[in-house]
């Protein structure tokens, strides 16, 4: 069986002359056979080319992109210096405010929480230590938020103290309740003046004019303003605290029974009602039901003998 070839007639324009070329189809499937190899050969090349340019592009990007996460790191790890700086000044504080409240100071290992502060920056990073710095900073930061959340809660804590003992130093008698000079002292016994018999003596005798003003010693609420056998007139007042303070031979009581009043406010006025010789306040101080000697609450310098 003869091969089969094929025939290609090529007529040219003009007068030329026609040519006929004889190809095999042995030869025609290898031409096309290379043709289709050429063109697989070119879009590989094609294919490689673009992957490589596009390779070099986002290791470019990727680059510039880690040298603005090394600046940023670098920002932010300055910043956490700082912040630690001020979180250090801000413990110092703490003592000093806990001392001043009353409270135990803190001890540096529990302020630390057990982490020190932010690591040293390098100058240039590689690419695969980023991720580590990047870990360390989050690291140093949450123990940044731990200690500043310490404070918080010791700043609350000082601050409660406080509060509660300004409001005890509010509610302690610290003031003469008159404008006067000492008659007689506390004493567990004397004799006296007018039943002519020893017995103890729970206050202090302030001599004064009569209609003198008496002044609460401090903030409390009034739980007795009237007559008292003996006493006459007489203010009680209850500053908590276990603290009652009592005012007896008033003239004239200036507040009632549940009347609110702080130190320094007129509450009666100096006489000699009841069991007395003369003008003069008598004073009493009381600490969980026991009385106790009122110049124990009274500022030095005040009480003149």
């Amino acid at each position: 069986m003869s091969k089969r070839r094929w025939t290609i007639v090529i007529v040219p324009q003009g007068s030329s002359a026609s040519k006929i070329l004889e190809v095999s189809h042995t030869a025609l499937k290898l031409v096309g056979s290379l043709a289709v190899a050429a063109t697989l050969v070119v879009l590989l090349l094609g294919y490689a080319t673009v992957r490589r340019s596009l390779n070099l592009a986002r290791a470019d990007r990727l680059e510039r992109e880690n040298v603005q996460l090394a600046d940023e790191l670098n920002l932010l790890h300055g910043r956490l210096s700082g912040l630690a700086d001020t979180v250090a000044a801000l413990e110092s504080r703490d003592g000093e405010l806990r001392l001043l409240a009353n409270l135990e100071p803190i001890a540096p290992e529990v302020h630390a929480a057990g982490i020190g502060g932010p690591r040293a920056a390098a100058e240039v990073a590689p690419a695969s230590e980023l991720v580590g710095r990047a870990g360390q900073v989050r690291v140093d930061l949450n123990a940044l938020i731990r200690r500043a959340n310490l404070l918080a809660k010791s700043f609350g804590e000082a601050r409660d103290s406080l509060t509660l003992y300004a409001e005890r130093l509010a509610a302690t008698p610290s003031i003469m309740p008159t404008a006067g000079w000492l008659s007689s002292a506390f004493s567990k016994m004397r004799a006296h003046p007018i039943l002519h018999y020893a017995r103890p003596h729970e206050g202090l005798d302030v001599t004064a004019p009569r209609g003198t003003p008496i002044e609460a010693p401090a903030r409390g609420t009034v739980i007795e303003a009237g007559w008292e056998a003996g006493y006459g007139n007489i203010v009680v007042i209850d500053h908590g605290y276990g603290i009652i303070t009592k005012f007896a031979h008033a003239s004239r009581l200036l507040v009632s029974k549940g009347a609110r009043v702080e130190r320094g406010d007129r509450i009666a006025l100096v006489g000699n009602s009841g069991l007395s010789t003369s003008p003069h306040l008598h004073y009493e101080v009381h600490v969980n039901g026991r009385p106790v000697d009122p110049r124990r609450y009274i500022l030095p310098g005040v009480v003149t003998d």
